[in-house]
This record gives C-alpha cells, sequence and structure tokens, in this order.
C-alpha cells in the first residue's frame, strides 16, 4: 500500500540507517532535511551546515533524492516563542516535545503528503507501532498505537507522546526494533560508518556550545528577586530572574550551612521559594495537576468518567511510577488529576506528564502545578 516515504534525514546515524533499510526494503525513498534553526553560535560555527553536508553525502552515496525544507520561521513561531514565553513566566518548558508536535509530525508531515506526494514518513526514532516498522500490519480498519523501544535507554516515546495518531499512521521507524549498539554495527557493514562514528548531539540544539545561562540571558531581560526560605520565611539571597532556575535545582546563595534548592517560583511576585537540603520534603509530591491532554489513545475508562490505571513519568530518563489518572473535578473539563503511588522530586510546571500501559505510550498533558508536598 505504501510505495514513496519521505525519510527525514539529519545527518545521523540514526536517519542513515533509517533510510538505507528503507531503500533495501524496495520503498522509493527521498530524503528531506530540515532546516529549524539558522544562527550562528558565539564561535561562528553552524553545526547545521556540517549536518547539511552530511545528509548530502548520505543521499549521493544511497542514491535517493534530498530536498532542503525550510522551517525556521515555523519554529520561531511555534517552539521558540512558546520555549521564551513559559521561561519568561517561570515555566520549564520542553522544547524536544513541541519540536516534534508542531515540527516534525505536523509541518513535516504535511509537506512530505502534500508536496512530496509521500505514502508515508519515516523518522530514525526509537519507537515501535503496531503496524510493523515498515507500516507492514497497516490496517486502515485498526487504531495505531505507540510502543516502548526495545533499546530502553535510547526509548523516544517520551517525546513522541503529543503527536496525533492521524501522522503516526503513516509514520515508518525503521530502526525502532533495534539497539543503538545494533544500528552502529550495521552502519559499519554497509559502509555508513562515518555516520556510526560522529559524535551524536546532546542538549537543545539551538543553544550551542553556550551554557543555558548565557543562552537565556540573550533573550530575555535580567529581573532581580529574592531567595525566600519557606521554612524560616527570611530572605536568603538574590536572584537575577525566574528564567534561570527551575525546580530542584541547587542555588548559588553564599554564607548557607546546607545547599538550598528552588521549591517554586512566583511570577507574580518575582519570588523563589528555596528550602535548604536535596531531600527537603517540600520537594516532593505524589499529586499533580495537567492541562488537557493529546492522546494518540484514550486509556482505557477515562472517557466514561472510570478512574484509570497506568505509569507515570516526566522525565524520559527516569523509571515508569504507577499512577491514578482522575478527569479533574476542581478543573475544566478535559483536565488532569494524576495521583501518583509514590512522591517523586522536582516535578515541574511546564514539564509532560507522560502516561503508558503495557509498553504502550498513550499520549501526555503539559504539567500545570504539582501539590506541595506528598499527601
Amino acid at each position: 500500500m505504501f510505495r514513496r516515504v519521505v525519510v527525514g534525514v539529519s545527518g545521523g546515524v540514526d536517519s542513515a540507517v533509517s533510510a538505507y533499510l528503507l531503500k533495501k526494503q524496495g520503498f522509493e525513498v527521498c530524503g528531506a532535511f530540515m532546516k529549524n534553526w539558522d544562527l550562528i553560535d558565539e564561535s561562528g560555527y553552524c553545526s547545521g551546515e556540517q549536518d547539511w553536508e552530511d545528509a548530502q553525502r548520505l543521499c549521493r552515496q544511497l542514491e535517493i533524492p534530498l530536498e532542503q525544507i525550510n522551517f525556521v520561521k515555523d519554529y520561531w513561531l511555534e517552539v521558540f516563542g512558546s520555549f521564551l514565553k513559559d521561561y519568561d513566566a517561570g515555566i520549564t518548558p520542553n522544547p524536544d516535545i513541541l519540536c516534534n508536535r508542531h515540527i516534525k509530525f505536523n509541518r513535516f508531515y504535511h509537506h512530505a503528503r502534500e508536496r512530496m506526494n509521500a505514502d508515508a514518513i519515516a523518522t530514525g526514532h526509537y519507537a515501535q507501532t503496531n503496524f510493523g516498522p515498515f507500516l507492514e500490519n497497516y490496517s486502515p480498519h485498526e487504531r495505531v498505537r505507540l510502543y516502548m523501544a526495545p533499546d530502553l535507554i535510547k526509548d523516544q516515546t517520551f517525546f513522541l507522546s503529543q503527536i496525533t495518531a492521524e501522522t503516526l499512521r503513516r509514520t515508518m521507524f525503521p530502526i525502532g526494533g533495534l539497539t543503538k549498539p545494533l544500528v552502529k554495527r550495521l552502519a559499519s557493514e554497509v559502509g555508513l560508518d562515518a555516520y556510526a562514528r560522529k559524535k551524536e548531539s546532546m542538549g537543545i540544539c539551538f543553544v550551542g556550545k553556550r551554557s543555558f545561562q548565557q543562552f537565556i540571558a540573550e533573550y530575555i531581560d535580567t529581573k532581580p528577586g529574592p531567595f525566600v526560605d519557606v521554612d524560616s520565611g527570611r530572605i536568603v539571597g538574590q536572584h537575577a530572574g525566574l528564567h534561570h532556575w527551575t525546580v530542584g535545582q541547587k542555588c548559588k546563595i553564599g554564607g548557607c550551612l546546607q545547599p538550598y534548592y528552588v521549591q517554586r517560583k512566583h511570577h507574580d511576585t518575582n519570588v523563589i521559594d528555596v528550602v535548604s537540603g536535596h531531600d527537603h520534603p517540600l520537594l516532593f509530591t505524589d499529586i499533580l495537576y495537567t492541562e488537557d491532554p493529546v492522546w494518540i489513545n484514550v486509556p482505557p475508562g477515562l472517557e466514561q468518567g472510570q478512574v484509570v490505571r497506568c505509569f507515570f513519568r516526566f522525565q524520559h530518563t527516569k523509571p515508569l511510577v504507577g499512577c491514578t489518572i482522575f478527569q479533574s473535578s476542581v478543573a475544566h473539563k478535559g483536565q488532569l488529576l494524576v495521583k501518583l503511588d509514590h512522591p517523586l522530586r522536582a516535578i515541574t510546571p511546564g514539564q509532560y506528564a507522560v502516561f503508558y500501559r503495557n509498553e504502550e505510550c498513550f499520549g501526555s498533558a503539559r504539567i500545570v502545578q504539582p501539590a506541595p508536598g506528598p499527601l
């Protein structure tokens, strides 16, 4: 059913092996390189240019056409603009989830389908669907489901938790069932060893080699305010702005017997509440509220008003924690109240509550506010 596939080529080993496997399977493969950011970093070097050269070399080697798609304006408006707005309000966003939702699995998907005549898209993400890595089990009458990858360290379902079922139905994950070491070994075996040796990109793409503090200071004005010890009510120091700090972060405050950690940020007063000690009880909570969720599949029973059991994480590297989901009666319709089986540290407004059961990722919802302390 699916013949023409447009693969997102980034210049890295994961997309390189994905493109190779697609061609080996007999698909008509086209490459697409997404240009999302165009500023040169402080040393005058733009890593995106090297990635573009690597993508061109790959597609010449595989003998597939390559198109560069400029999403700089879309990225600025839909990802980076939201990122700055949240940080200025004292909220900690996740740009990777936003990029997947708005750019890779929306703008890119529709560009590939409407302008490149693609039957499906493919990416180098470590994730799986019930339709198989090449949509070989596709059924127009069956719901698509997103499943975790076998390589739990590289699993990227967390970052894919806000994409739509419509896009997922026509998305291939050729390496989703493989481990990273196997992908690198396969790349070396088929003549793509240059990509296997390439250093993997880490962190937020637009920050570059700068520290995050240096980067964010270029876009958001300094707004000094006090650090306030929650237990004593005393002012124990001064900060340069809410955007420099996130919940659970260690504060650099001189003259203290124990280090302080951010417990909560107040946008209206510009106060940062801090607590003494890494494991202070107020840094932990087992109840949180979310915005309206984005579901790939709604957990069974939730639409009927039932209490639903599943698993939760708000950081992709952390273990899953059992939880109970309620449709919130104290918030707007559709928003969720989540009760965790045990308290977690530094649950942060703006981050995402991602929900799982039996390796299936149902979707996610942005965290509005955790309750202070375990209840």
